[in-house]
């Protein structure tokens, strides 16, 4: 029996996919649940497995291609026969069903090229006759019967239109140096980070404010106890444990740096659910550590290690990286002094981590060596004030120089 390889849900929100790379060629065997193709989302990569065991017989869904949730990627022959691939299903048997077919298949299993022209034009997909494999819909198809149906549409007087901004485009480089440039197509990922983070540019009235903090109690700490840490909890005893503690602290009080704008509303957040980004071969993503609140320093490492080595893997869920309420960054691991980092929407405020260097500071009168590390917490202005976000990143600092506030809680 030829069974569909489909594109499976991909979670909240995401509706397409990229096709990555076929681990199969057709004719040849797999198994059950052996992954046969990855697909690359706007937020994770996805393994496809194959539904049985048999051949791949064909496949539909080439590499670079876009993708809907649902669409047909191969063709699997389902059974443990041989190498060579299958015969493709005949279609041909009955062409006239075509049309039949085509309008039986509902707008959620079309392309989102075609979904889109259909909700401009208003033309149902389903009563255009499909030109593509197995009678589906395509774009052309839908740009045709667009174009045919303008004639008959009495043109609505309109306005003069606005004149368009100018595209910007890219000046043609040197002869010599155009031979010399790569062009490769932006991720799925990249091209939703550049999406996300221009997005709260532009909607956010972002501000950025700064302290820096002596690490010398929390270094010392960890010093004194990482190796009793790691053979106890089978971690390693890091910086962020220290972090995410503070942070849910100063939160505690500073309830709006917790909160989001929904609207008209300001929608406050009575859980704790920390995002932690995290920097991949494929770009940054932001897994997050639930109810951060109720868990202890040593439990917040071992969610953080499993995150990053998931994460470097590409083997994070969608899951995993929804609903956080506050990001902490960590530029330090690359040598960043000090930076503005970009809210990670829709959150109100994303703290940035920096290296930490000895710098020379006043203790007492006199002048002494530490090891300081510069804090930089961006917030969205129209809802948290200045106060608030000085206030929330002095409080992070006063408990991370004297970690006992966070053993105590006060």
């Amino acid at each position: 029996m030829t069974m569909e390889i489909r594109v499976p849900t991909l979670g909240e929100s995401v509706t397409e996919a990229t096709i990555g790379r076929w681990f199969k060629k057709p004719g040849e065997a797999v198994s059950a649940d052996e992954p046969l193709v990855e697909l690359e989302t706007d937020k994770v990569t996805v393994e496809v497995p194959a539904p049985a065991a048999g051949v791949l017989a064909e496949v539909l869904a080439k590499p670079g291609d876009t993708v809907g949730v649902g669409a047909v990627l191969g063709l699997l022959q389902e059974g443990a026969g041989s190498a060579k691939p299958a015969a493709k299903p005949a279609a041909a048997a009955a062409p006239a069903a075509a049309p039949a077919q085509a309008a039986a298949r509902p707008l959620s299993d079309s392309g989102p090229a075609v979904r889109r022209i259909a909700a401009e034009s208003g033309i149902n997909p389903a009563a255009v006759a499909g030109t593509g494999r197995d009678g589906r819909v395509t774009k052309g198809d839908m740009l045709a019967a667009a174009s045919a149906l303008a004639p008959a549409r009495a043109p609505a007087p309109t306005p003069a239109p606005a004149p368009a901004a100018p595209i910007k485009v890219r000046a043609p480089a040197a002869a010599d140096d155009s031979a010399r440039e790569e062009r490769v197509r932006m991720s799925k990922l990249r091209q939703t980070i550049a999406r996300r983070l221009k997005e709260a540019q532009n909607t956010a009235a972002m501000l950025t404010t700064f302290n820096d903090v002596d690490m010398s109690a929390v270094m010392n700490l960890r010093n004194e106890y990482k190796t009793q840490f790691e053979k106890k909890h089978g971690a390693k005893l890091g910086f962020m444990g220290f972090f995410v503690k503070a942070c849910v602290q100063a939160l505690r009080e500073m309830p709006a740096v917790n909160a989001e704008i929904d609207g008209d509303d300001i929608v406050y957040k009575n859980y704790y659910h920390i995002g932690v980004a995290v920097g991949t071969d494929k770009g940054l993503v932001v897994p997050v550590v639930r109810d951060a609140d109720r868990l202890t320093i040593a439990e917040i490492e071992k969610v953080i290690t499993s995150y990053g080595k998931r994460a470097r893997d590409g083997q994070l869920t969608i899951e995993e990286m929804q609903g956080g309420t506050f990001t902490i960054t960590n530029g330090g691991v690359y040598g960043s002094l000090m930076s503005t980092p970009i809210l990670n929407a829709p959150q109100s405020a994303i703290l940035g981590m920096h290296r930490i260097e000895e710098r020379p500071v006043v203790r007492n009168g006199q002048v002494v060596v530490r090891p300081m590390m510069y804090l930089a917490v961006s917030y969205d202005h129209r809802i948290i004030d200045g106060k608030d976000a000085v206030t929330f990143l002095v409080r992070v600092k006063e408990a991370l120089e004297d970690p006992t506030r966070l053993v105590l809680d006060v």
